[in-house]
Protein backbone atom coordinates (compact mmCIF):
# COMPACT_ATOMS: atom_id res chain seq x y z
CA UNK A 1 0.00 0.00 0.00
CA UNK A 2 0.74 3.90 -0.09
CA UNK A 3 3.48 5.79 2.76
CA UNK A 4 0.83 8.61 3.74
CA UNK A 5 2.35 11.34 5.16
CA UNK A 6 -0.83 12.94 7.75
CA UNK A 7 -0.15 16.63 8.82
CA UNK A 8 -2.60 16.81 11.71
CA UNK A 9 -2.65 18.94 14.84
CA UNK A 10 -1.58 16.54 17.64
CA UNK A 11 -4.57 15.52 20.12
CA UNK A 12 -7.33 16.16 17.66
CA UNK A 13 -9.69 13.64 18.02
CA UNK A 14 -11.39 13.27 14.02
CA UNK A 15 -7.55 13.42 12.71
CA UNK A 16 -7.08 9.96 15.24
CA UNK A 17 -10.04 8.22 13.35
CA UNK A 18 -8.61 9.69 9.94
CA UNK A 19 -5.38 8.15 10.61
CA UNK A 20 -6.65 4.69 11.72
CA UNK A 21 -8.86 4.43 8.97
CA UNK A 22 -5.95 4.98 6.69
CA UNK A 23 -4.11 2.60 8.52
CA UNK A 24 -7.20 0.07 8.45
CA UNK A 25 -6.77 0.04 4.93
CA UNK A 26 -3.28 -0.52 4.90
CA UNK A 27 -1.42 2.02 4.26
CA UNK A 28 1.94 3.73 6.17
CA UNK A 29 0.70 6.43 8.17
CA UNK A 30 3.90 8.87 8.81
CA UNK A 31 1.90 11.30 11.61
CA UNK A 32 3.54 15.05 11.91
CA UNK A 33 2.31 17.98 13.54
CA UNK A 34 0.49 21.12 11.18
CA UNK A 35 1.26 23.15 14.39
CA UNK A 36 4.93 22.78 14.16
CA UNK A 37 5.93 22.00 10.51
CA UNK A 38 9.15 24.58 9.28
CA UNK A 39 6.10 25.49 6.21
CA UNK A 40 6.51 28.40 3.49
CA UNK A 41 4.03 29.86 1.13
CA UNK A 42 4.84 27.79 -1.61
CA UNK A 43 5.39 24.74 0.09
CA UNK A 44 2.01 24.77 1.69
CA UNK A 45 -0.43 26.36 -1.47
CA UNK A 46 0.69 22.47 -3.32
CA UNK A 47 -1.41 21.30 -0.84
CA UNK A 48 -3.98 23.59 -1.76
CA UNK A 49 -4.26 23.25 -5.61
CA UNK A 50 -7.06 24.98 -7.23
CA UNK A 51 -9.45 24.69 -4.19
CA UNK A 52 -11.24 28.24 -3.34
CA UNK A 53 -9.71 30.50 -0.80
CA UNK A 54 -12.36 29.83 1.63
CA UNK A 55 -12.28 26.33 1.46
CA UNK A 56 -8.49 26.18 2.87
CA UNK A 57 -9.30 27.18 6.01
CA UNK A 58 -10.19 24.82 8.67
CA UNK A 59 -13.76 25.70 10.04
CA UNK A 60 -13.60 24.86 13.08
CA UNK A 61 -10.30 27.34 14.31
CA UNK A 62 -11.36 29.36 16.76
CA UNK A 63 -10.92 32.97 15.24
CA UNK A 64 -13.46 31.53 12.43
CA UNK A 65 -16.20 29.87 14.69
CA UNK A 66 -15.92 33.16 16.68
CA UNK A 67 -16.55 35.06 13.52
CA UNK A 68 -13.04 37.20 13.77
CA UNK A 69 -11.99 35.88 10.32
CA UNK A 70 -13.73 35.54 7.15
CA UNK A 71 -11.80 33.37 5.46
CA UNK A 72 -14.13 34.83 2.02
CA UNK A 73 -12.27 37.93 2.78
CA UNK A 74 -8.80 36.94 1.79
CA UNK A 75 -6.93 36.69 -1.31
CA UNK A 76 -4.69 33.28 -2.08
CA UNK A 77 -1.51 35.21 -0.58
CA UNK A 78 -3.28 36.48 2.08
CA UNK A 79 -4.45 33.56 3.46
CA UNK A 80 -1.35 32.04 2.69
CA UNK A 81 0.35 34.62 5.37
CA UNK A 82 -2.52 33.94 7.79
CA UNK A 83 -1.68 30.10 7.96
CA UNK A 84 2.07 30.70 8.16
CA UNK A 85 1.33 33.13 11.51
CA UNK A 86 -1.42 30.87 12.62
CA UNK A 87 -1.65 27.84 11.54
CA UNK A 88 -4.53 26.39 13.56
CA UNK A 89 -6.28 28.22 10.27
CA UNK A 90 -4.89 25.38 7.78
CA UNK A 91 -7.65 22.93 7.03
CA UNK A 92 -6.59 19.60 8.47
CA UNK A 93 -5.04 17.15 7.43
CA UNK A 94 -2.30 17.88 4.93
CA UNK A 95 -1.88 14.52 3.10
CA UNK A 96 1.28 14.04 1.33
CA UNK A 97 1.18 10.46 -0.76
CA UNK A 98 3.58 10.18 -3.85
CA UNK A 99 4.22 13.46 -4.37
CA UNK A 100 0.50 13.80 -4.30
CA UNK A 101 -0.84 16.49 -2.07
CA UNK A 102 -4.54 17.56 -0.75
CA UNK A 103 -6.16 19.87 2.19
CA UNK A 104 -8.71 17.71 3.85
CA UNK A 105 -10.24 14.40 4.09
CA UNK A 106 -12.65 14.28 0.80
CA UNK A 107 -11.51 14.42 -2.87
CA UNK A 108 -10.06 12.05 -5.46
CA UNK A 109 -7.09 10.61 -3.18
CA UNK A 110 -8.80 10.12 0.09
CA UNK A 111 -11.44 7.70 -2.45
CA UNK A 112 -8.35 6.26 -3.77
CA UNK A 113 -6.80 5.81 -0.48
CA UNK A 114 -9.52 4.43 1.31
CA UNK A 115 -11.48 2.69 -2.04
CA UNK A 116 -15.25 2.65 -2.53
CA UNK A 117 -17.96 3.34 0.10
CA UNK A 118 -15.19 6.13 1.59
CA UNK A 119 -17.90 9.21 1.21
CA UNK A 120 -18.56 8.73 5.02
CA UNK A 121 -15.24 9.54 6.12
CA UNK A 122 -14.98 11.91 9.40
CA UNK A 123 -14.82 15.04 8.66
CA UNK A 124 -14.91 18.32 10.37
CA UNK A 125 -14.51 18.89 14.56
CA UNK A 126 -15.38 15.60 16.36
CA UNK A 127 -16.55 18.12 19.53
CA UNK A 128 -18.45 21.11 18.04
CA UNK A 129 -20.54 21.59 21.60
CA UNK A 130 -16.71 22.42 23.11
CA UNK A 131 -16.35 25.13 20.90
CA UNK A 132 -12.57 24.57 20.48
CA UNK A 133 -10.35 21.59 20.54
CA UNK A 134 -8.04 22.67 23.63
CA UNK A 135 -4.49 23.42 22.26
CA UNK A 136 -1.65 19.86 22.82
CA UNK A 137 -0.37 22.01 25.97
CA UNK A 138 -4.04 22.32 27.22
CA UNK A 139 -4.73 18.39 26.21
CA UNK A 140 -1.47 17.38 28.19
CA UNK A 141 -1.87 19.50 31.37
CA UNK A 142 -3.19 17.63 34.24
Amino acid sequence: MARVIFYEKPGCGTNGRQKRLLEQAGHDVVARSLLSEPWTGERLAAFFGDMPVPARFNPAAPGIKSGAVDPRAFSAEQALALMLEEPLFIRRPLLEVEGVRCAGFEGPLVARLLGPGSGDAPQGCSRPEVGACPTPAEAAAP
